[in-house]
């Protein structure tokens, strides 16, 4: 009975300790759980609305992690984070020194360093070039 009553303890303790990490996601700026009520909400951001600042890339530490939408990152994907417009968001983000560009959608949250609007997956940051200087000005306009 104590060898039981001890297993119990051990995850009553897990437990606690996921609630508390998932308190600390759920409070993040944008967070939705259910991503596809998200979706069902209806709510889609104007097209032709542009945004301009500074653009960096992420993945490799985040590849195969869950983004805030709730699908899996995959860094080879043309897909990127932002602060709030909503996730499927379709986005042409034009390097603005180059004029490279990629089309893109919105899975996640984020850029959390100051002055950035947009973080692109590796395969989105290489195809503007952002492999090679780490972030650039870039327009980003809503297509979709």
């Amino acid at each position: 009975m104590r060898a039981f009553l001890a297993s119990l303890a051990c995850v009553a303790v897990l437990i606690s300790g996921c609630a508390a990490g998932n308190a600390k996601i759920a409070s993040r700026k944008g967070y939705v759980r259910f991503p596809e009520k998200h979706y069902a909400s209806g709510e889609k951001a104007e097209i032709g609305l542009k945004i301009r600042g500074e653009a960096s890339y992420y993945g490799p530490g985040f590849h195969g992690k869950q983004t805030a939408s709730g699908e899996i990152f995959d860094q080879e994907d043309y897909t990127c984070a932002h602060k709030s417009l909503p996730f499927g968001t379709k986005l042409k983000v034009v390097r603005v020194d180059n004029g490279s560009n990629v089309v893109v959608r919105v899975n996640d949250r984020g850029p959390y360093v100051d002055g950035r609007i947009l973080d692109l997956s590796v395969a989105a940051g290489k195809k503007i070039g952002l492999d090679k200087v780490g972030h650039a000005e870039v327009v980003a306009t809503v297509v979709e």
